[in-house]
């Protein structure tokens, strides 16, 4: 199950277009990183009389997100984009670095399904790191690979949609209902041409 928004909240999915000639983050940055998410968890560590675990940092973000915490099968990790850290270094490592670190904690104190994303617990962990909780990164991303979604196209009554295929794949597996809001009729899967 994957938890908590990253800094910046817009995940794309789909094929990688490459937009520019930006290098990822090398080994020495990525070692970098790698100990201040360790500082920042030490930090709270020391703050709340605890003992947290560092968790596996990963550096294999790619798209607009600058950072994500994710819960996946029973294992926490962090995830790093190192094409947005190689452009914006500095701003990333003291933004988006305790951003997602304080998701981790606020996960592991209170559950991530009992809190808001960026609600007051998470609020509260970022001020105890140190960090701006109203931080909101908008990053250029001229030269920066993104994804793009695929686009599949489904109709109601009244129009056609053209709806994302993480759309498409929850209405197909998951058995999501999306509607319209003029005519309110279900969407259906168009006929393709």
């Amino acid at each position: 199950m994957a938890v908590g928004p990253p800094t910046v909240t817009c995940k794309l999915t789909g094929n990688v277009e490459a937009m520019g000639s930006i290098e990822p983050i090398g080994e020495q940055q990525r070692l970098s990183v790698t100990a201040a998410t360790a500082q920042c968890v030490e930090r709270a560590n020391k703050l709340l009389d605890t003992n947290f675990d560092l968790i596996p940092v990963r550096f294999d973000l790619t798209g607009r997100a600058a950072g994500m915490y994710k819960v996946v099968r029973g294992q926490r990790i962090i995830r790093y984009n190192p094409y947005l850290f190689a452009k914006y270094f500095d701003e990333n490592l003291s933004t988006t670095v305790p951003h997602e670190v304080a998701h981790y904690l606020t996960d592991a104190v209170y559950g991530y399904a009992n809190v808001k994303p960026h609600g007051s617990e998470w609020r509260t962990v970022m001020q105890m790191l140190g960090a701006d909780s109203t931080v909101h990164c908008d990053f250029d991303l001229e030269g920066i690979p993104v994804r793009r979604y695929r686009r599949i196209r489904y109709r109601c009554r009244c129009r056609f949609f053209e709806l994302t295929s993480i759309r498409h794949n929850r209405i197909e597996h998951q058995g999501a209902r999306y509607y319209c809001q003029l005519c309110h009729t279900e969407l259906v899967l168009a006929a393709q041409d």
